[in-house]
């Protein structure tokens, strides 16, 4: 992997980083690389995380799904960590025979159009939730549990669960013999895709368990107490320097359709790792060459509060563009259609270096399991090095766990206060 963070610097970019802050800021950087590998030898909580490719068994995860080997579909429930992670893998390694579906979200209509869609008796349900009593993921699975008993289908043969040691969800497993997988003692949801809560989608799809765990691992020997000598830590650290000089907006934008849903995972890891304590940085998300059209014109010449971080593989496969039958269009023949994204890519950097606004390239080789495992590894090294560098407990996520006890007051769960706050809520309606 490569970052290239020229763009970043004060001489492309206002604000940027002068060679004298980068030095300043990469003194920083060795002393936070110590307390990383110190939470990473000592197994801490969060640290732990970063432990995951040498951790991870990928052969208890095939042996767990081997009953769901005959699946043409596999639906994830799951909500945050438990569920955008195996979005996010499956998806960058491609098409595969097995389709890969999401159900994150208690909308109604979009559940059921799901269920819909499915051909329920060949589906694999992956059940994922660290408590096993998230409510979101539970209810839905209820429901996705009923749909299947009305279809005829044994739920009991067609499910698989990832979740804690303790809970309901690990009762249910237990009650109906179901395979179970245990999440990562001591790693955060958001940061647990290289595990079996972001992998058993992707190992029943056929993917190359290993190599996703070899990239993750590559990643992590790289990781070095210097910026300037580990492409993890150089992101991470320039973001944060960014940020302490008024860039509050960190926009992601991959040019490969395949890592959209990296976006979607990014935006939870550094949202909810880094802000806290009335700091850190708003993930947007967009996708190159479409959101050109519809954002670049606010990053180019909005505020200037933004970090664009550019996303791409350097390798991809080519579809020609066929001759045109109009002069004007003349300048396409020859040409296909990922020179053109490329092109789209490099245009939109120069353009935002010309804009004076800061941008950084991150370029994996190809998108296959090396890559993706890599990828990921880096950018959650990069967001535990953003959080040492601004002092913030970046394993909690205190507000998110404030929502949860306010919901499940609301629907009877518990007596929890958080859900009084709710009738005291300031109302001056408008028709």
């Amino acid at each position: 992997m490569n970052i290239d963070i020229g763009n970043a610097l004060a001489v492309e970019a206002d604000p940027g980083l002068s060679e004298a802050a980068l030095e300043a800021l990469d003194d920083r950087v060795g002393a936070a690389h110590d307390r990383i590998a110190a939470g990473r030898e000592a197994g801490e909580f969060g640290y732990a995380a970063l432990n995951l490719p040498e951790r991870t068994d990928p052969d208890a995860i095939r042996e767990a799904v081997a009953p769901l080997s005959d699946s043409a579909a596999v639906l994830t429930v799951g909500i945050g960590g438990s569920a955008l992670g195996a979005a996010t893998v499956s998806t960058a390694l491609g098409p595969s025979a097995v389709d890969h579906r999401v159900l994150d979200n208690v909308d109604p209509a979009h559940t059921q159009e799901v269920l819909d869609s499915l051909p329920l008796s060949e589906t694999a349900v992956n059940v994922v939730s660290r408590s096993g009593t998230t409510a979101e993921t539970l209810a839905t699975f209820l429901v996705v549990r009923e749909a299947m008993t009305e279809a005829g289908v044994d739920w009991t043969e067609r499910t698989v669960v990832t979740t804690g040691a303790e809970g309901p969800l690990r009762e249910l497993a237990d009650e109906h013999a179901l395979p179970v997988l245990d999440v990562p003692a001591g790693v955060p949801g958001r940061f647990s895709a290289l595990s079996a809560v972001g992998l058993v989608p992707a190992a029943i799809q056929g993917h190359d368990l290993e190599g996703l765990l070899a990239g993750g691992q590559r990643a992590g020997d790289s990781l070095a107490p210097s910026l300037l000598d580990c492409p993890a830590y150089a992101y991470g650290a320039v973001a944060h320097g960014l940020e302490e000089r008024g860039v509050t907006v960190n926009a992601v934008m991959p040019y490969a359709e395949r890592l959209e849903p990296f976006a979607e995972w990014f935006a939870q890891l550094w949202a909810e790792s880094l802000g806290k304590d009335g700091g850190g940085q708003t993930p947007a998300r967009a996708l190159g060459a479409t959101d050109q059209h519809s954002q670049l014109q606010l990053y180019r010449a909005g505020p200037p509060d933004k970090l664009v971080t550019l996303v791409r593989p350097r390798e991809r496969p080519e579809l020609s563009v066929p001759e045109p039958d109009i002069d004007d269009l003349a300048y396409l023949g020859g040409h296909g259609l990922g020179e053109l994204l490329d092109a789209e890519f490099e245009a939109t950097e120069a353009s935002l270096a010309a804009a004076d606004r800061p941008n950084v390239r991150v370029e994996v080789d190809r998108l296959d399991a090396e890559a993706v495992g890599e990828l990921l590894y880096a950018m959650e090294a990069a967001c535990v090095l953003a959080g040492e560098l601004g002092g913030v407990a970046t394993f909690t996520q205190p507000a998110v766990e404030w929502g949860k006890r306010a919901a499940r007051g609301l629907l009877g769960g518990g007596d929890f206060e958080e859900a009084a706050a709710v009738d005291e809520k300031t109302e001056r309606e408008v028709e």
